[in-house]
């Protein structure tokens, strides 16, 4: 991330997003290009691979079912962009300790004490940890304090396509 942290900066971020007078070493100028790189990355991920699985997998006759809602494609995508910027919270904050150098993330393979093993052990510990956090902030989410302010939107779609 810290290379694409200095690209972004040297090349689309100054004097666009903040002045060219703060130090590239700056923990606030630091978060806001996390905070943009992420929601740029996240956005073009989301519209790419959505739009292709809506085009090319989805089944456009469930859009004839009776619970397919009215302009339901429109409100997802609205849905998703106006969630995006919360949901990339935790990832910023993540890649933000990882370029302030508070993680044990290697350029090199050789540079890791654990080598090829490690790199696969900490893929499968990164996927499963991550597939059970998600798990278990959807399933708080469906808390009373939380479910009707910020979950229930997710449940309106009965006929979900790709885009929600």
């Amino acid at each position: 991330m810290d290379l694409v942290l200095e690209a972004a900066d040297r090349h689309l971020l100054t004097p666009y997003v903040y002045p060219a007078g703060w130090p590239e070493g700056e923990p606030c100028r630091q978060l806001l290009s996390l905070f943009v790189i992420t929601n740029l990355g996240a956005l073009t991920l989301y519209l790419s691979f959505s739009t292709l699985s809506y085009y090319f997998i989805f089944d456009h006759e469930l859009k004839k079912h009776p619970q397919f809602l009215e302009n339901q494609v429109s409100r997802e995508i609205t849905y998703a962009l106006r969630s995006l910027p919360w949901i990339s919270v935790p990832t910023v904050a993540l890649f933000f300790a990882e370029v302030r150098g508070y993680s044990k993330l290697y350029d090199n393979i050789e540079d890791s004490p654990y080598g090829w093993s490690g790199v696969f052990l900490s893929m499968l510990s990164f996927l499963f940890f991550t597939d059970m956090g998600i798990y278990w902030i959807h399933r708080g989410l469906h808390h009373r304090l939380f479910y009707k302010r910020f979950h229930k939107p997710h449940h309106l779609w009965k006929i979900a396509t790709p885009f929600a």
